[in-house]
C-alpha cells in the first residue's frame, strides 16, 4: 500500500502521472482513430494501350516491378474488356503471373446512365464472357466513371443484375484525377518537351497523398473512424512511374497498404446510405448524406483546370 504523507506526495504525484499517461495510451490505442490507417490499391482501365511515353508492355513491366519493390501484398486491376487482343492478354497474364487480381470494369467502358439498364448489362456481360477464363479473377465489378446508373431505380436494378451474376460493388473510398496527371506528363512528351521527373515524382506523390488525407478525414468526421481506404488509380504512365514514391510516402506516414480483399471486409461495404450520389467515392456518398454540403465533398485537385496550373507551377515540363 502506498503511504500518503508529505514527505512522498511528489512521489505520488509522479506515479499518479504516470499511470494516467498509461491509461490514456490505451484509450488512444482502443481508439479507431489511432490505429495504423490502411489503403489498398486498385487499377482502372487495363490494358492501357501505348502512350507517347511508354508501350503498354513497359508500363506493365514497370507496374509490377514498382509493385513488387514496395512488397505491395495485392492490387486489383480492373480490366476494359474491349481492350483484350493476342498482344494485350500477355498483359494480363502477367499480373496474375506476379500475384495480383483482375476484376470487370466492363466491355466497352461507358456509362451505365447513358446506355440505361438493359444495354448495360449486356456490355456487363460480355466483359464477363472475356474475364471468366483469365487466371487470377475476382468477382467485382466497377462502374466506368464511376457512373451507376440515371436514376435511383436504375441504379438499384443494374446493382440487383450484377448480384445476380454474383458480383461485388468495387466501390472506391478515395478518388483523384490521377489519369490527368499522367495525360499531362505523356502530352509533354508528344510535344518533345523535356520532362523534370524529380518534380513529376514530387508533384504526383503529393497531390494523391492531400487526397488520401482528405478523404480519411472527411470518413472520420462523418463515420468516426477510419475505415479500410479503396484508392482509385489507373493503369497508367504516371503509376508505372511513381506509384513505389507513393506507397513509400504513405508508409513513412504511417499507413499500411493492405489487399483490396481485405478493404472490401470493411463494414463500409455494406453501407449505402446515398445510393443515387455517384460519380465519387463511398465516403463521400455516406457524408453528403450525413448533411455534409456537396462543395465539400471534393478534393481541390478534381479539376482539370486546377491541376493543368498546378502542373505548370511545379515545373514538371518545358
Amino acid at each position: 500500500m502506498l503511504n500518503i504523507n508529505p514527505a512522498n506526495e511528489s512521489n505520488f504525484s509522479i506515479l499518479t502521472k504516470r499511470l494516467y499517461r498509461a491509461g490514456l495510451c490505451v484509450l488512444l490505442l482502443a481508439n479507431p482513430l489511432c490505429h495504423a490507417r490502411e489503403i489498398a490499391l486498385t487499377f482502372d482501365d487495363a490494358p492501357t494501350p501505348d502512350s507517347a511515353l511508354m508501350t503498354g508492355d513497359e508500363r506493365t513491366t514497370r507496374l509490377i516491378a514498382a509493385l513488387q519493390r514496395a512488397k505491395v501484398p495485392d492490387a486489383l486491376f480492373f480490366v476494359k474488356a474491349d481492350g483484350i487482343n493476342k498482344d494485350t492478354q500477355k498483359r494480363l497474364d502477367q499480373y496474375a503471373a506476379a500475384g495480383f487480381h483482375i476484376a470487370n470494369h466492363s466491355y466497352s467502358h461507358q456509362a451505365a446512365s447513358a446506355l440505361g439498364h438493359s444495354n448495360y448489362m449486356a456490355d456487363v456481360k460480355h466483359a464477363h464472357l472475356l474475364l471468366k477464363s483469365q487466371k487470377n479473377v475476382l468477382p467485382y465489378h466497377r462502374f466506368p466513371y464511376l457512373d451507376c446508373g440515371k436514376d435511383k431505380s436504375s441504379i438499384l436494378s443494374i446493382q440487383q443484375s450484377l448480384s445476380d451474376m454474383g458480383y461485388k460493388d468495387g466501390y472506391i473510398t478515395i478518388s483523384n484525377y490521377d489519369w490527368h496527371i499522367s495525360t499531362l506528363l505523356s502530352g509533354a512528351t508528344k510535344d518533345n518537351k523535356r520532362i523534370n521527373y524529380d518534380n513529376a515524382r514530387k508533384f504526383y506523390v503529393a497531390t494523391l497523398y492531400d487526397a488520401i488525407e482528405f478523404y480519411d478525414g472527411i470518413a472520420k468526421e462523418t463515420l468516426g473512424r477510419s475505415p479500410k481506404h479503396v484508392l482509385l488509380l489507373h493503369e497508367n504512365d504516371a503509376a508505372a512511374l511513381f506509384v513505389g514514391d507513393l506507397v513509400s510516402h504513405l508508409r513513412s506516414k504511417g499507413w499500411k497498404i493492405i489487399s483490396p480483399q481485405e478493404a472490401y471486409e470493411d463494414p463500409i461495404s455494406r453501407d449505402v446510405s446515398n445510393i443515387s450520389y455517384h460519380h465519387q467515392n463511398r465516403v463521400s456518398a455516406i457524408a453528403g448524406h450525413s448533411g455534409v454540403p456537396e462543395d465539400k465533398l471534393h478534393h481541390v485537385s478534381e479539376d482539370v483546370s486546377y491541376l493543368n496550373k498546378a502542373f505548370v507551377a511545379a515545373g514538371i515540363a518545358f
